[in-house]
């Protein structure tokens, strides 16, 4: 219900998600006036499309303390109880990050062996893609933290890109072994202890270079680099966009370049990496992007399709026990 595009966004979505997936159910959570309304324009009755009502809705600027308290019967609480209760096996919301973050942790708990749940996402990176985390759900973090945040990032990269032993990287200031501060320092020796594939430290100028599948930081460290990811990208679009404006020569080569430039834009475009899981929870929450349109959200529906097929935190559980024996 409260993505910055509204509701039908996410009927959009159900009803592509739908038509690709014969054994997919889904239920839509809010209010049941407005999305009854939107279902039947969209795409009719349907028999594996459900509603379940909520009264309440978080506001995106929502502090998650008020949210958790006041708003019980938010659409987004009751989402996330259906998947607590068993109603559902994931959930996948474009609210806001702060509570649903909050919510889900009160809701759902940690795994076993797990302190803070964590944000991971899916990046362009050459020859494919990479998961970065954390990204915004821990400010700090502990070399245990880093550990396990590298443990759930080598699953997720497994269970989404079909990688059998993902390597793994601790993002720092340089690749030398006498680079960073005694965290992940910390973090680095533990992990070349343990069964990951860890491949060492890697700079903010390596990360798109193919060099790593998971590259795991702080949130603090984390949301820094992804907004500052998502900015550059923006910059090299206007630029581009100015640079094929300037003159009708320009222009002439802006339409002999159309085919690259076009096959550039799909294989950049940010929505097919739209869906960031929360990991560490004990359950399957993906934070879709709130400015998503229906194409990717939909991709992030994909994302917990992958997730709940692979028992996400069933294997975040199992691989964590196997390096504490």
């Amino acid at each position: 219900m409260s993505g910055d595009l509204g509701a039908e966004v996410v009927v959009r979505a159900a009803a592509a998600a739908l038509r690709r997936h014969r054994n997919l159910e889904l239920i839509l959570v809010g209010d049941e006036a407005e999305l009854t309304q939107l279902v039947r324009k969209v795409l009719g009755k349907h028999p594996r499309l459900s509603i379940r009502h909520a009264s309440e809705v978080v506001g995106m600027s929502e502090p998650p303390a008020e949210v958790l308290r006041k708003k019980k019967d938010s659409s987004m609480r009751v989402a996330i109880n259906l998947v607590k209760d068993g109603d559902a096996q994931a959930c996948v919301s474009a609210g806001n990050t702060g509570a649903l973050m909050a919510t889900a942790k009160f809701v759902l708990k940690m795994l076993p062996g797990i302190d803070r749940p964590a944000i991971i996402a899916e990046l362009p990176s050459r020859g494919g893609s990479l998961h970065m985390l954390d990204l915004g759900a821990n400010t700090q973090a502990t070399a245990d933290h880093l550990f396990q945040y590298a443990v759930m990032g080598s699953i997720v990269s497994n269970d989404i890109l079909c990688i059998d032993a993902p390597r793994v990287a601790l993002l720092n200031i340089g690749a030398e072994d006498t680079k960073g501060n005694d965290t992940v320092k910390e973090a680095a020796a533990m992990l070349s202890a343990s069964t990951l594939n860890y491949v060492g430290f890697i700079e903010g100028s390596d990360l798109f270079d193919g060099k790593a599948d998971v590259v795991v930081t702080d949130g603090f460290t984390g949301n820094v680099a992804l907004k500052t990811m998502e900015g550059t990208v923006g910059l090299c679009i206007h630029h581009f966009k100015r640079q094929f404006s300037r003159s009708w020569f320009a222009k002439l080569q802006a339409l002999l370049a159309h085919w690259v430039l076009r096959s550039l834009r799909v294989e950049m475009d940010s929505r097919n990496y739209n869906g960031a899981t929360l990991v560490g929870l004990n359950g399957i929450v993906i934070k879709s992007h709130g400015s998503a349109d229906a194409y990717a959200y939909q991709h992030a529906i994909e994302t917990a399709i992958v997730e709940v097929r692979n028992q996400l935190p069933q294997q975040i559980g199992t691989l964590l026990e196997k390096e504490a024996a």
